[in-house]
């Protein structure tokens, strides 16, 4: 079936939604959910949102500083303006989009502070701000005419002139995006999908890992079809290991433990509730994320433990509860009250900072395709992201991307050239089961190799062995009906090879990539 939409969004999550809803007054809007509207990083996101907005105290000059360090320098100073000063104002559009951030008793925002910023200017909802932002966007879509909600469709490929027979390297030049080959579930057929503007949004990639936050939909598709389609494809290994994830072995994804709790003023300790922090950094339990989670990763080295705990039991009770009710109440199921017991804790694969290279306006190299939030580099990270600013990211470049591909809609059309998708090939239950095994050697692959510490033999033994399973997929994929298994196999080994080479690349130590053959390198202050 071939279906027309002037824009085509692939992802739910704060970034495609806010993206359709700012240019759907201008086209018909086609919004690509892999599962259901809710199913998004968005979602499981419990910290909040970084803006400047209490003025007596904070300012941009603050947060773009902020955030220069926690990227370890190499942050693009152009996108980290751009991001600061357009916060504010796309923090109102979500709350006329009714996002409900918490306020203090005098009307004022009740604002949080998370490592690595200098002052409180952190909104939120509760501990659950992701939900309640992803709610909000989720009504505010629904009633919107012009935008139609495919759930339970999943993007395959995205179409370019490869399709039409012409030969694409990643040197030829104006790639030209004119859809995608999106995988209706409910059929098992392969539906194109043609538009004048393709996004991606589909996140990020870190189910790749053993131990992830992430729901499991977070396989890279968007890099992965990016990638396949000769688009440019940055900093991947920079993966950001959130330190503390609640430990609870059988649980995938793991359940997140906030770093608002640190900034409440919760102490990690190690397995004989002893503090650590003042081991590896003057900041203690409010250090950044990557510090945090090497000198958590290095106490359980050292003690061949796998987990430490957080401790919260010198707080007021009730201000516990009600700040962190969610968190609250998961680790009462597992028999853990957070007001009288340590939590115990380790980190896991939680945000890519790098993804598919995008301009100041949402541009990839590929022309008529945009990317945004977690799949895109925008420079913003750097080496790390600073706790909540990936969240206001995604708004901000939703709003540039949206303006920018409104003023040049005009100039695309349609391209009714395009073949339908070869539907041959059948699956049986034998290849799904190498396709589940598969998908598991690549977590532990990842884990064992490509995670929070690495060495040249660690990520040359992982190429290796993806190698071998890029070989065996490719094979079965070319043979067997189009499934959503297969294609986020695919995807997952896209994303690993990427991770792995680009770590291979980077020959010092710099942000999230810590390795042992070079271990000095590259941390010093570089302006």
């Amino acid at each position: 079936m071939v279906r027309k939409f002037d824009f085509l969004v692939i992802g739910s999550g704060i970034a495609g939604m806010s993206f359709a809803l700012k240019v759907a007054h201008k086209g018909s809007v086609a919004l690509i959910c892999k599962a259901g509207l809710e199913e998004a990083n968005t979602y499981y996101a419990q910290g909040g949102i970084a803006s400047v907005t209490n003025l007596k105290v904070d300012n941009f000059e603050k947060h773009i500083h902020d955030t220069m360090v926690a990227g370890d320098w190499i942050s693009d100073p152009a996108a980290v303006e751009k991001v600061v000063k357009n916060a504010p104002s796309q923090i109102e559009e979500l709350i006329k989009w009714g996002v409900n951030f918490d306020k203090k008793e005098n009307g004022e925002f009740d604002l949080h502070k998370e490592g690595g910023h200098s002052e409180f200017r952190i909104l939120h909802h509760k501990d659950n701000t992701g939900a309640e932002i992803q709610n909000s966007l989720i009504e505010t879509v629904k009633k919107h005419p012009n935008i139609t909600v495919f759930s339970n469709f999943y993007a395959v490929e995205i179409i370019t002139q490869h399709h039409l027979g012409i030969i694409v390297t990643r040197h030829t030049p104006g790639i030209k995006c004119f859809g995608a080959y999106v995988l209706n579930e409910k059929t098992g057929e392969v539906d194109t999908f043609l538009s004048k503007i393709t996004v991606m949004a589909t996140g990020g990639c870190e189910a790749v890992y053993n131990h992830t936050t992430n729901p499991l939909v977070a396989t890279g598709d968007g890099i992965a079809m990016v990638y396949r389609a000769k688009g440019a494809v940055k900093d991947m290994e920079f993966i950001q290991f959130h330190p503390t994830a609640l430990y609870h072995p059988g649980d995938r994804p793991s359940f997140l433990i906030t770093e608002a709790m640190r900034g409440y003023g919760a102490v990690l300790k190690n397995l004989d509730g002893e503090e650590f922090m003042q081991k590896y950094d003057p900041r203690l339990s409010l250090a950044p994320r990557d510090i945090v989670a090497r000198a958590i990763d290095s106490e359980m080295k050292q003690r061949g433990e796998d987990h430490v705990y957080l401790d919260v039991t010198h707080k007021d009770p009730e201000e516990t509860k009600k700040h962190f009710p969610n968190i609250y109440k998961k680790c009462l199921s597992l028999g853990i009250d957070i007001t009288k017991d340590y939590i115990p804790v380790a980190p896991a694969a939680h945000y890519l900072c790098g993804g598919i290279k995008v301009d100041l306006d949402g541009q990839s190299s590929i022309k008529r395709l945009y990317a945004l939030g977690e799949c895109s580099c925008t420079g913003l990270h750097g080496g790390n992201r600073l706790a909540s600013n990936s969240l206001i990211e995604a708004i901000v470049y939703a709003d540039a991307a949206a303006k920018h591909a409104i003023s040049v809609m005009d100039r695309y059309d349609f391209n009714e050239d395009i073949p339908e998708w070869n539907e041959e090939g059948t699956i049986s239950n034998e290849e799904r089961i190498l396709i589940t095994q598969s998908m598991k050697e690549v977590n532990q692959i990842m884990e064992s190799y490509v995670g929070i510490v690495r060495s040249n033999l660690r990520l040359v033994r992982a190429w290796n062995r993806l190698d071998i399973l890029y070989e065996e997929t490719e094979r079965l994929f070319k043979r067997v009906k189009a499934s959503r298994e297969i294609c986020e196999l695919r995807n997952m080994i896209n994303v690993g090879y990427l991770i792995t080479r680009q770590a291979m690349e980077r020959k010092e130590s710099r942000g999230l990539h810590y390795t042992i053959d070079y271990p000095h390198a590259g941390t010093e202050k570089k302006d």
